[in-house]
């Protein structure tokens, strides 16, 4: 009986270490560490003639030239040109999947008939559909619109299946006994448990709508940050085409830095977000 208690409490102390927080270095001061380093080895392989720094310009040159982009409203106007983009089709992109993933999730028939089309059409790449792009839009914005809700609409499309497939059948059953509405089973039994899906794919798509958007200025020379990368590589100004590339880099963290603050606002209520939170 002492041996049982003894072990009991053993288990009992290692339970409660392994909650203990470990009083490493914090995640951000790790972060900032790994950055210095990286610029640091940056720096050092054109001065060392690792690489040629007419290919890649010391990281000290390439933030300078930031730092002199920043100043400019042509910069702001090209950022403001591929947020514009990102955001219309990431929009468009999230309607249209929530509202089909609804429709096709609660339906057993359209979901198996529509089973087969899904995965044919998801795995075409975006980029593939660049020359009907080109076709139908030239280079205007809606040539970007085009491949970034294509790319993204099956990020959240997939996420909002899954989360309609989630949804207890009891649950159903029962609302529907009560004499629940459409609408109110959508908004009271499938939304709930489908939202952290949502969320996930939206968080997802935001990456991905951002990635489209440069690809399409970089290749179909849409106005933005992609078609300003072009320009800087084919007018030799490489310094230049870096800092761009940085600045893109910068976007990509703080639109996920965003969704990642708003997906946890969103879903406060959620035992997976208030378990992070305790932790």
């Amino acid at each position: 009986m002492t041996q049982t208690t003894e072990q009991s409490t053993r288990a009992a102390v290692k339970a409660k270490a392994s909650r203990v927080p470990s009083k490493g270095l914090p995640k951000w001061v790790l972060g900032l560490v790994g950055i210095v380093v990286f610029l640091g080895f940056w720096e050092l392989m054109p001065a060392l003639g690792v690489v040629q720094a007419k290919y890649l310009p010391p990281a000290s040159e390439v933030i300078a030239a930031l730092v002199t982009d920043l100043g400019l409203s042509a910069f702001w106007v090209a950022v403001g040109d591929t947020m514009a983009a990102w955001a219309i089709g990431l929009a468009i992109a999230v309607v249209a999947a929530l509202v089909l993933g609804l429709v096709i999730g609660m339906s057993p028939f359209l979901r198996r008939f529509t089973n087969s089309s899904i995965e044919f059409l998801r795995p075409i790449p975006s980029v593939a559909l660049i020359p009907l792009a080109v076709l139908l839009f030239g280079i205007k914005i809606e040539s970007s619109l085009l491949l970034i809700v294509y790319a993204c609409f099956w990020q959240v499309l997939i996420q909002v299946l899954y989360g309609v497939a989630d949804v207890d059948n009891v649950a159903m059953q029962t609302a529907r006994s009560y004499g629940f509405s459409y609408a109110q089973r959508v908004r009271d039994v499938v939304f709930p448990t489908m939202l952290p899906y949502l969320m996930t794919g939206i968080r997802l798509a935001a990456s991905v709508a951002l990635i489209l958007a440069i690809t399409a200025e970089l290749l179909i020379g849409s106005p933005g940050l992609g078609k300003e990368i072009a320009l800087a590589q084919s007018g030799g100004a490489i310094s230049g085409m870096y800092a761009l590339i940085l600045a893109t880099g910068f976007l990509g963290v703080g639109i996920n830095a965003v969704t990642r603050v708003v997906e946890k606002r969103v879903l406060s209520w959620h035992p997976s977000v208030r378990g992070e939170a305790t932790v």
